[in-house]
């Protein structure tokens, strides 16, 4: 094979996320903080850094989770900030699809666009809790048919606004009526620089994955092992053929965390204080009530796991995603319990139930990282430091130079926006 005929090599895209939610964070409200975290991802040459965000602070039985994190600021306002401060770094916000409206927030994402020069990006979600509704007039908590199917036709209203401007800057009056929205007028903001922001959306259930393939240009899962996520990949690729759209017009990039060591048992020993860190006594219980969906507060912490089931429909719940299918996860984790002779809270940090983690040297994780994206496992990775805001800099200080030698990572950005970074030629659906 000629050098002509090799194929490109694979790179690794990057990311971070901003914690909503996080016990380690502290509160969220000082600029410093951000600005430091997207000048480090800049540094880093990621193609994003998205900040996450939740309408209500997260609730217990009718009271604040004691480890929810203080002071969220809205998103896109940050970001808006954070455009003045960085020069090539996209901007993602993470905004609910179920308590906003797609005109008002289709402009904010145009304008932000605007100002960063075409860096803009949107994480679609919906409401994932009852407690949401109760901020709003509309109040309540659809189900969860109801939530995918307005978040769909939200996008789809966005884009028709964002078109209804020609490239050339000529305003065309717009109409939409649908199941969910009946709204006609005129745009105020000329069609971004990017066409689309690009749209985030993160989901591995079968509608996620479904949605993802029609409508998104990044896809977020928790599947990091090589296995699990070759398997998720092709599935969802293959998912695009039927809109129209090929492998490549779609990036699938887990969220991950990362730990460093100058050796694997000294990562180790890192990643484990970390979760002793994450995982009070507290939150342990929580965690557990959050799978078997009753109240466990007469637990001890320190003591064996429930002998009971897990109930299948919740009231503790009220609209909160839980842990997959709880009686298997139960089970798997009285499984653990019993082989190693845990107590709910050791259960809890061994089996952890949050994303996949990168343990090791930076050696070991750079090759790590780039194998799982060469097998096609992954396009990349959202990383989310476990300590804010300085949690990034160990990655971009010893892993990135790495991955550049290995040929796996860009050595500087090739591009100004946030569409030419993850190497998308245009909004979902136009080719």
């Amino acid at each position: 094979m000629t050098a002509r005929q090799r194929p490109r090599r694979k790179r690794i895209h990057l990311a971070a996320q901003v914690p909503g939610v996080d016990n380690t964070s502290r509160p969220w409200i000082e600029f410093a903080s951000f600005e430091h975290l997207a000048r480090t991802a800049e540094r880093g040459l990621f193609d994003f850094l998205l900040l996450a965000d939740g309408l209500r602070p997260r609730e217990h039985e009718g009271r604040i989770d004691g480890v929810d994190v203080v002071g969220r600021p809205e998103p896109l306002t940050v970001l808006g900030a954070l455009a003045a401060v960085t020069d090539r770094l996209g901007l993602a916000a993470t905004v609910d699809a179920t308590f906003n409206e797609p005109y008002e927030l289709a402009r904010r994402l145009a304008t932000l666009d605007h100002l960063s020069g075409g860096r803009a990006g949107w994480n679609v979600v919906t409401s994932s809790d009852a407690f949401t509704g109760e901020n709003f007039r509309r109040g309540g908590h659809p189900d969860r048919s109801e939530r995918f199917s307005r978040a769909a036709e939200f996008v789809a209203v966005a884009r028709e606004l964002w078109d209804s401007w020609t490239p050339d800057g000529v305003s065309r009056p717009f109409a939409h009526r649908g199941r969910h929205f009946d709204i006609a007028g005129e745009f105020t903001v000329p069609r971004p620089p990017q066409g689309h922001p690009v749209v985030l959306q993160a989901g591995d259930s079968e509608e996620g994955r479904e949605s993802a393939a029609a409508t998104a240009d990044v896809m977020f899962t928790r599947h990091g092992t090589l296995e699990d996520g070759r398997a998720f990949y092709a599935d969802v690729k293959k998912r695009l053929e039927k809109y129209g759209r090929t492998p490549d017009d779609l990036r699938i990039m887990p969220a991950v965390t990362v730990v460093l060591g100058a050796t694997v048992a000294e990562a180790r020993e890192r990643a484990a204080g970390i979760r002793r860190q994450q995982i009070s006594p507290q939150q342990a219980l929580r965690t557990l009530e959050r799978i078997w969906g009753v109240d466990l507060s007469s637990y001890d912490p320190d003591g064996p796991l429930p002998e009971i089931d897990p109930v299948p429909e919740p009231a503790i719940a009220q609209g909160r995603p839980r842990h997959g299918d709880s009686v298997a996860v139960a089970e798997k984790w009285r499984a653990l319990s019993k082989e190693k002779g845990l107590s709910i809270r050791q259960t809890v940090i061994e089996a952890g139930c949050g994303r996949p983690s990168f343990i090791g040297t930076p050696e070991a994780v750079a090759a790590e990282l780039d194998a799982c994206v060469r097998r096609d496992a992954a396009d990349g990775f959202v990383l989310v430091p476990h300590l804010t805001p300085g949690g990034l800099d160990e990655f971009v200080d010893r892993v990135v130079p790495l991955l550049q030698e290995r040929g796996a990572f860009r050595t500087e950005y090739e591009g100004a926006t946030l569409r030419s970074h993850l190497g998308l030629s245009g909004p979902a659906g136009k080719g």
